[in-house]
């Protein structure tokens, strides 16, 4: 006997719980299935976890070097198993929260093995026990896991994960990061501060490549000022990990190969949509080099299926999957929402120092045929900056000069993935460089640097 509704959902994440909550309030009759833990990856293992590894990290640096402000701080050590417990805390705090949104919403929750058995259908199995889910419409919000690298499986010892980078049974050593993304970088800037020796290896010709060519070469800078070895235009290949380490020969973009050891080893290579074993083959649902293909709205190749989230492609962001499940839900009901489009969708890294943008780069912005004004402003020339003892980094707009449109917008400092909000909201109301000119910014803070960055594109800055 199956249970009737008229959404059911397939994943919890911040994709899939969110469009659930939506669809309540729009009043449909709503289940969603999870598997694991709700909230998903980025709840409990990705986002929010992470970001209090690196708390943790940043309050453990500015202990250490307690005298820049005057202060004193002896003998400063941490308790790793706490450290963890800290970040698993906060995690499970949030899971619970999300249960709690889920029952205020009167969404049903079904914990089990969800799998397409129809168009409209979930079977969901849990042990020997199965229940069948019939909706109108259902939402595939399956995310995506780790890509491992090739002929080497991530055994939670010696190799790493995410995952296991998250909850460690000891500190590394000596770290090996594959891949230079916001993970990988992320993971280098915590364990670095903590006290490893961290090299990371990148394929491509600078690390975070998907950020503007500036901003990389300034985190190349002073990710080496801090210590960290970084290797780029280089590969990784014959990794051996054994009882005390782990092997590994990297290739420089000289051509020269190196073989070296290391207490662990964290593989950032990317990831891998969840597609497989869910049912999708049998529907015939259209796939796009494994992710699922979709409309402006969310929709597959199948009436009445919908995906969102990782499992649909880039941006893996949070925040992307989320809008996309209100976007779904808001077309499943009739809304006619706005299309679904990447263009605003700001992205951040949340290392020592951060880094955030949104819109084009400006290599992208010429290479799209605008003629560009740029404005740059540095840390160095805002006196908040300067208080805080955080004078590192700039902020970089992008204009077309034709029409003053805002294109691209780039930072990398102290706290600028709270500042990028700004610009997004800015882009997002369509303003030009006349209306930012004339927008009034608090002082003392950091956001003065927006401004002035925005002036600066058009030589009008103040203050540098």
């Amino acid at each position: 006997m199956s249970e009737q509704f008229d959404l059911a959902i397939l994943g919890s994440g911040p994709g899939g719980y969110v469009a659930a909550i939506r669809a309540s309030q729009l009043g449909l009759k709503v289940a969603i299935v999870e598997r694991e833990r709700l909230g998903g990856i980025c709840l409990n293992w990705g986002c929010i976890p992470t970001k209090a590894l690196l708390r943790t990290s940043e309050i453990y640096h500015y202990m250490q070097h307690a005298d820049a402000y005057g202060l004193s701080a002896q003998n400063v050590s941490f308790d790793l198993a706490k450290v963890v417990d800290r970040s698993r805390k906060v995690a499970g705090q949030l899971n619970a929260g999300v249960k709690g949104l889920m029952k205020k919403n009167k969404v049903t929750v079904v914990e089990g093995v969800g799998t397409l058995t129809g168009p409209s259908q979930i079977t969901v199995t849990t042990g020997d026990q199965s229940r069948v889910l019939d909706a109108k419409n259902v939402i595939i919000a399956t995310g995506a896991r780790a890509r491992d690298l090739p002929g080497v499986a991530a055994d939670g010892k010696r190799v790493w994960t995410y995952r296991h980078a998250m909850v460690p049974p000891e500190l590394p050593t000596k770290l090996l990061v594959i891949g230079s993304g916001a993970i990988g970088i992320e993971f280098a800037s915590f364990y670095s501060d903590m006290g490893a020796k961290v090299t990371v290896v990148e394929m491509l010709d600078r690390v975070l490549p998907v950020e503007d060519a500036e901003i990389s070469a300034h985190m190349h800078k002073t990710l080496t000022k801090q210590g960290m070895t970084l290797l780029t235009g280089s590969k990784v290949s014959d990794v051996k990990p054994g009882p005390d380490g782990v092997s590994a020969t990297i290739t420089g973009a000289d051509g020269k190969a190196a073989t070296d050891t290391y207490s662990h080893v964290i593989v950032a290579i990317g990831i891998v949509p969840n597609t497989e074993n869910i049912g999708l083959e049998a529907l015939g649902v259209t796939l796009n080099r494994g992710h699922i293909a979709v409309d402006d709205y969310g929709q597959t190749s199948v009436p009445g299926l919908y995906a969102i989230g990782d499992v649909t492609g880039p941006p893996w962001l949070a925040h992307k999957a989320s809008h996309e499940g209100v976007v779904a839900v808001e077309h499943i009901t009739g809304n006619h929402p706005h299309k679904f489009e990447i263009w605003n969708i700001p992205g951040c890294t949340y290392s020592r120092p951060q880094v955030a943008s949104v819109g084009m780069t400006e290599a992208r912005a010429r290479e799209a045929g605008h003629e560009v004004k740029v404005g740059k402003f540095p840390f160095i020339g805002n006196g908040k900056a300067i208080a805080l003892g955080e004078a590192d980094g700039f902020v970089k707009t992008v204009f077309d000069a034709k029409t003053g449109e805002l294109l691209g917008a780039h930072m990398i400092g102290a706290e600028v993935t709270e500042l990028i909000q700004g610009y997004v909201v800015a882009r997002q109301l369509e303003t030009t460089e006349a209306e930012l000119m004339e927008t009034v910014f608090p002082h003392p803070t950091l956001s003065e640097m927006m401004h002035e960055s925005v002036l600066g594109a058009y030589g009008r800055a103040l203050h540098f």
